[in-house]
């Protein structure tokens, strides 16, 4: 009789406020968790008895499932590893998480994991790194602008040069504005209270803020089509990111006409629910994506579409979500919002297919 200890934890895990599971080192499958795991993961304690790790691994992130795998072996073999992984939890929200893994002291057959939902730091962190780069660089960037044209003003008698450098100055103005009004939308994304959002028919909600633009934009031609019937939770963020993705599309188009495409269905790949913006304009800088999707990158300044691409990202991810950037052949961008999928309400209004 195999006098080791049973692969089921004592009721007291139940107790912590730090998320643990058993693992089987040789499938990578989960053997127990206590309630904090279950929490954290989203799912109930025999549906994670039964699913294999790809299911709850955000598969849009690049530490894959395989790469979850190798560590819980390398620990298992007396390696422990310590390392952040974002899940799909059950309802397909994204969470990070910070994961210990080693082997288990009373019974060496299985992994223990520690687990912890460490969405707000990371969040935060980068957060900070971002409005720290805006402070260093945008603002002094513009303020040594607005003050040198001003001297231009000051001390110039030339009529056309004084107009000029007037342009100049508003022109940076404006941009410090909109710096400041993002850096806004993304703090009142990020503090808002998840109990206020309202599931919507995604349709409904997407061709209310493109009847917006196109008031703004009235020489553009923004469509909207709807390939399933599906629903979202939101909040003032979902428009704050889809109006910046519809936007930047316009102002960046190099046709007389600019002609914007917003789809809607459900992605083949997640399961989530997939809005993309698409244009035919020239390709989105890859600095400007480097810094939105490595937070190790390091640019100048931001600039263009770069603080609204942020705005998009962040204002998402408040929601559960994430966004991904595509090229398009022969040309174009598509923005694409990965948003959980919630079952679509009836929200009094016919959502057309194309508006």
């Amino acid at each position: 009789m195999d006098s080791r200890c049973s692969p089921e934890l004592s009721p007291a895990y139940d107790t912590l406020c730090v998320g643990i599971a058993l693992y089987d080192p040789t499938d990578g499958s989960i053997v127990d968790t206590n309630d904090r795991a279950a929490s954290i993961l989203g799912y109930d304690h025999p549906t994670l008895r039964s699913l294999d790790v790809d299911r709850y691994t955000a598969n849009t992130y690049s530490f894959s499932a395989s790469d979850f795998r190798e560590r819980l072996h390398a620990a298992w073999e007396g390696d422990p590893r310590e390392f952040t992984w974002r899940v799909k939890r059950g309802d397909g929200e994204l969470v990070w998480v910070r994961i210990r893994v080693s082997p288990r002291a009373d019974d060496t057959r299985w992994v223990r994991a520690e687990i912890r939902d460490v969405t707000d730091h990371h969040d935060a962190k980068h957060r900070a790194e971002l409005f720290w780069r805006i402070l260093r660089h945008d603002i002094r960037n513009k303020s040594a602008i607005l003050s040198g044209y001003a001297e231009e003003i000051v001390g110039g008698d030339d009529p056309g040069e004084m107009r000029a450098a007037a342009a100049t100055i508003a022109d940076a103005a404006t941009e410090l504005g909109n710096a400041a009004a993002s850096v806004r939308q993304i703090q009142q994304a990020v503090t808002a209270d998840p109990a206020n959002r309202r599931v919507r028919d995604a349709a409904t909600a997407v061709s209310e803020i493109a009847a917006d633009c196109r008031g703004d934009y009235p020489d553009a031609v923004i469509t909207v089509t709807e390939r399933d019937t599906v629903g979202i939770a939101v909040d003032r963020a979902f428009p704050y990111a889809l109006r910046h993705a519809i936007e930047n599309a316009i102002v960046h188009n190099d046709a007389s006409v600019p002609a914007v495409e917003v789809r809607i269905g459900r992605s083949p790949n997640t399961g989530r629910v997939e809005i993309s913006v698409l244009d035919r304009n020239p390709p989105i800088d890859d600095a400007e994506l480097d810094v939105l999707f490595r937070p190790e990158a390091r640019t100048s300044t931001l600039h263009g579409s770069g603080v609204g691409l942020f705005v998009m990202r962040w204002c998402t991810e408040s929601l559960g979500g994430e966004i991904g950037v595509d090229r398009r052949t022969p040309r174009g961008n598509a923005v694409r919002f990965y948003l959980p999928p919630k079952p679509a309400p009836d929200d009094g209004v016919d959502p057309a297919t194309e508006s």
